[in-house]
C-alpha cells in the first residue's frame, strides 16, 4: 500500500476489524488525506476509534458503523479513491457467525471500481475456511475474471504449499 498511497489521498478500509489497517492507512494519507472505514460490528468501530485517538490519527478518518456496501452513499459524490482494502471473513476474536457476504462485497467492489483513480488499487484478502467463505470467493473470482483487461489489471497471489485453507490476495489495479 505504501507504494500506491501518498499523503493527501482518499482511501477506504472496507472492513476495519481491529483497526490495524485503518491506522496504517491514516499514517500514509497524513493529515491532508482521508480514510473512510466501515464495519458492521460496533466492537470493531469502537476498537478502531480508540486506537486512532491514541495515535492521534482520528482527524483524518471517518468511521461508519455499517456494511461496506454503503460506501457509495457515505463517500461524497465526486470523491476519487486511491486505494481500498478488504479483509473478508469474520472479525478476529469476534463473533464468527458474522461474516462478509458475496452480495455486499461485490456491491462495494463495483462502487470502488467506478471511483478508483488511475493506478489506484483494491486489495482483497480472501478467507475461505468459514461457512460462506468459499461462495464469496467464487463470486469474487467470477467478477474479477470478467473485468476488461484494458481498464483493470487483476492479480491473484496465493500460498500453494499451506495446509487447511490459507487466505489469498486479489489485487485490482485501474489502468
Amino acid at each position: 500500500m505504501n507504494q500506491v498511497v501518498d499523503p493527501g489521498d482518499v482511501v477506504v478500509d472496507a472492513t476495519v476489524g481491529n483497526g490495524h489497517d485503518t491506522a496504517y492507512l491514516a499514517q500514509l494519507v497524513g493529515p491532508t488525506g482521508h480514510v473512510y472505514g466501515f464495519d458492521i460490528q460496533e466492537p470493531a468501530i469502537r476498537a478502531t476509534a480508540k486506537a486512532l485517538t491514541a495515535d492521534k490519527l482520528d482527524r483524518q478518518v471517518t468511521l461508519t458503523h455499517a456494511g461496506h456496501e454503503t460506501l457509495a452513499q457515505v463517500l461524497p459524490a465526486a470523491t476519487s479513491v486511491k486505494c481500498a482494502i478488504f479483509n473478508l471473513g469474520y472479525l478476529p476474536g469476534g463473533d464468527k457467525t458474522v461474516v462478509t457476504q458475496a452480495t455486499t462485497t461485490l456491491t462495494a467492489v463495483r462502487a470502488l471500481e467506478e471511483r478508483l483513480t488511475t493506478n489506484g488499487l483494491i486489495i482483497l484478502l480472501v478467507y475461505t475456511g468459514h461457512p460462506g467463505g468459499q461462495a464469496e470467493a467464487d463470486a469474487l473470482q467470477q467478477h474479477v475474471t470478467t473485468l476488461d483487461q484494458h481498464q483493470f489489471q487483476v492479480l491473484k497471489y496465493a500460498f500453494v504449499n499451506q495446509v487447511h485453507t490459507p487466505p489469498y490476495l486479489i489485487a485490482i489495479q485501474k489502468r
